[in-house]
C-alpha cells in the first residue's frame, strides 16, 4: 500500500511529464562511435593498393601566407610546390578554429560536439579512436611527431601510432633550460635546439628508417609554428622586419552602422584585438612580421621531407598533404587570433600531391573540412570511410571523379573563460552566403554574402529582401545540430587564468556602440496595457 505522500508525489510527476511532452522533439539517432571495446575492422576499397602517406600539420596557419597565394613578399618555394605540382585544395575550412578541437577533428573524422574536445584544456575522452588504428590493424607503420596539445598534462605516446615523438601543451621553440625534455617512444630526450627544425629532424629519419621495410607507412609531422610567440629561426629573424605592411586590414569598415556585433568591436581592445593584442604594446605590425618569418623554417622542413622522398626513390607515389589546423586574423574586423566564424579565421591552406595519382596546378572549389583528412588518409591506405565518421575522402574530387559533396559547412565555437571575449557561435558557410548566429548574448545575428563582400564587412542579417535566405540557413543550420544531438552546450570547469584585462589607453572602461538595427528612435509596441 503507498503512502497519500508517496501517491501525492507520483501524481506530481505525471501531471509535470504531460505539460511538458507537447514541447518535447525527439533527436534522431546518432551516427555511433566504437570508443570503447575493440577496434571495429574498416572495409577495403577493391582495387587499391596501400599507399605511403606524409600528413604535415602546421599551427594557426592563414590561408593566404604563401607565396602563391600573391603574398606581397612571404617566400614559400616548397609550399609553393606542393601546388604547382599537385592539389590546392582552395575552400578548405575547420569545423573549430581552435588548435585541440581542430586536432581532434583530424584524427577522429568527428565534429567538435561529437568528439567533445571542445578547448584546449580537454584531454580525448577515454576509448576514442583514431584514425591511425585503423592503418596500423591493415599493416601500416605509423609515427607521429609533434605538438599534440589535446589537453597539456602529458606527452605519453597515444593510440594508433608506433613511433612518438612529442612534448606536453604548446611546447617551446627553443628550450627553456638544459632539463627541458621531448618524449622520444616514451623515453625523456632533451630538446636541442630550434623546434620546427628538430621535428623535421625526427620526420626525416624515421622516414630514412622505412625505406627497407616492405610495410606501408604513415608519417604525421605536426609543426608547433606558427603559433605566438612567434619565434622565427635565427637564419630567419629580421628577414621582413623593413617590408611595408600597409595591406593589413586595421578594422576599419567595422561599425555599428554597418550592423558589426558589439561584442566585436568591443574585442578590439583585448587579448584578441588589434588595440592590445595579447596584452601587448608591440602592435599589428611587429607580431605579422614575425609570423612571416616563422613560416620560413616551416617552408624549409616541407622542402627537406619532399627531398627525403626522392631520395628513398618513392616521391611520386607518395601522398603528401599539408594543411594548417586553423586560420588566424591579422586585423580582419579589428581582431588578432582565430575562434570566431570569419573566413580568415576559419578558412586553412590545404596541398596535396602524389604525381601518379594528381596533375599538378588542380584546383579543388569544393568545401573540404578538417574531419575529412582521416577519411582521405583511409582512402590511400585502400580503406572504406567507418560509418560512424561525420568525414569525407575528397581523393577522387582531386583525381576529377565525380562525386556527391556537401554545399553547406558547419562551423560550432563554445566559449572559453580563459578568453571571455569570445561568445559560444554556430555557423552554417554555403557557397555564396555565411550565416552566424550567438548563444547566450544580446548582439545581432550575421549574414554575409561572400562573393559580393568577401571581407565580411557589410551584415545583411536585417536585409528584408535576404529574411528567406537567412531563415533558410538558420533551419538548416539547427536541423544540422539536431540530426547531430549537438542541441546542447557541452561545459568545461575552467583551466588557468583569463586573458580578459583591456587597456586605459586604448578606451577601455568605455564599451562599443549597439548595432544599428537593435536601436530604435520610437517606441515599437504602441498598444502596451
Amino acid at each position: 500500500m503507498y503512502s497519500s505522500s508517496r501517491i501525492r508525489r507520483m501524481i506530481c510527476v505525471l501531471l509535470f511529464a504531460a505539460m511538458v511532452a507537447p514541447f518535447s522533439q525527439a533527436a534522431p539517432p546518432a551516427k555511433t562511435n566504437p570508443s570503447t571495446g575493440e577496434l571495429p575492422p574498416a572495409g577495403k576499397r577493391d582495387g587499391i593498393a596501400p599507399r605511403n602517406v606524409v600528413f604535415i600539420l602546421t599551427d594557426d596557419h592563414r590561408y593566404d601566407a604563401m607565396g602563391f597565394m600573391g603574398h606581397p613578399f612571404l617566400e614559400t618555394p616548397h609550399l609553393d610546390s606542393l601546388a604547382k605540382n599537385g592539389v590546392h585544395l582552395k575552400n578548405a575550412f575547420v569545423t573549430t578554429s581552435l588548435c585541440s578541437p581542430s586536432r581532434a577533428s583530424i584524427l577522429t573524422g568527428l565534429y567538435t560536439h561529437r568528439h567533445r574536445v571542445i578547448d584546449n584544456n580537454r584531454l580525448v575522452p577515454p576509448g576514442t579512436r583514431f584514425f591511425p588504428e585503423y592503418l596500423q590493424q591493415a599493416g601500416y607503420e605509423t609515427a607521429f611527431v609533434g605538438k599534440w596539445h589535446m589537453g597539456g598534462s602529458h606527452d605519453e605516446p597515444r593510440p594508433g601510432f608506433d613511433h612518438w615523438v612529442s612534448f606536453r601543451g604548446q611546447g617551446n621553440y627553443l628550450p627553456p633550460g638544459p632539463k627541458y625534455t621531448l618524449n622520444v617512444n616514451g623515453e625523456r630526450v632533451p630538446q636541442k635546439g630550434y623546434i620546427t627544425d628538430e621535428l623535421t629532424d625526427y620526420a626525416v629519419d624515421w622516414l630514412e628508417n622505412q625505406k627497407d621495410s616492405d610495410k606501408p607507412f604513415f608519417l604525421y609531422l605536426s609543426h608547433k609554428a606558427v603559433h605566438a610567440n612567434f619565434t622565427p629561426a635565427k637564419r630567419h629573424e629580421g628577414r621582413y622586419a623593413n617590408e611595408n605592411l600597409d595591406f593589413l586590414p586595421r578594422g576599419e569598415d567595422i561599425t555599428a552602422a554597418n550592423d558589426a556585433p558589439r561584442w566585436v568591436r568591443d574585442q578590439r581592445n583585448s587579448w584578441h584585438g588589434i588595440d592590445f593584442s595579447y596584452h601587448s604594446d608591440k602592435g599589428l605590425d611587429y607580431l605579422y612580421q614575425r609570423y612571416c618569418e616563422s613560416v620560413l623554417a616551416v617552408d624549409d622542413g616541407v622542402g627537406r621531407v619532399l627531398q627525403q622522398l626522392k631520395e628513398m626513390g618513392i616521391h611520386d607515389d607518395t601522398l603528401v598533404i599539408y594543411m594548417g589546423d586553423n586560420g588566424f586574423m591579422f586585423g580582419e574586423h579589428g581582431l588578432i587570433d582565430k575562434r570566431v566564424a570569419y573566413e580568415t579565421s576559419i578558412r586553412v591552406p590545404m596541398m596535396m600531391q602524389c604525381p601518379n595519382l594528381f596533375s599538378g596546378g588542380t584546383v579543388v572549389e569544393q568545401m573540404i573540412g578538417n574531419l575529412d583528412v582521416g577519411p582521405t588518409v583511409m582512402h590511400a591506405a585502400g580503406l572504406e570511410t567507418p560509418e560512424y565518421m561525420d568525414g569525407l575522402s575528397f581523393l577522387d574530387l582531386a583525381a576529377g571523379k565525380p562525386q556527391p559533396w556537401r554545399d553547406h559547412f558547419l562551423y560550432v565555437y563554445y566559449w572559453e573563460k580563459n578568453f571571455p571575449q569570445t561568445p559560444t557561435q554556430f555557423a552554417l558557410r554555403g557557397d555564396r552566403y555565411k550565416y552566424i548566429t550567438y548563444y547566450g548574448l544580446w548582439d545581432v545575428d550575421e549574414l554575409y554574402d561572400l562573393q559580393a563582400d568577401p571581407k565580411e564587412t557589410n551584415n545583411l542579417i536585417n536585409d528584408p529582401k535576404l529574411r528567406p535566405i537567412a531563415k533558410k540557413m538558420e533551419d538548416q543550420l539547427y536541423g544540422m545540430l539536431q540530426e547531430a544531438n549537438a542541441m546542447e552546450i557541452p561545459l568545461n570547469q575552467p583551466a588557468g587564468g583569463s586573458q580578459n584585462k583591456r587597456w586605459a589607453k586604448k578606451g577601455g572602461a568605455e564599451a562599443a556602440a549597439f548595432p544599428k538595427s537593435l536601436v530604435v528612435e520610437e517606441p515599437i509596441n504602441k498598444n502596451a496595457r
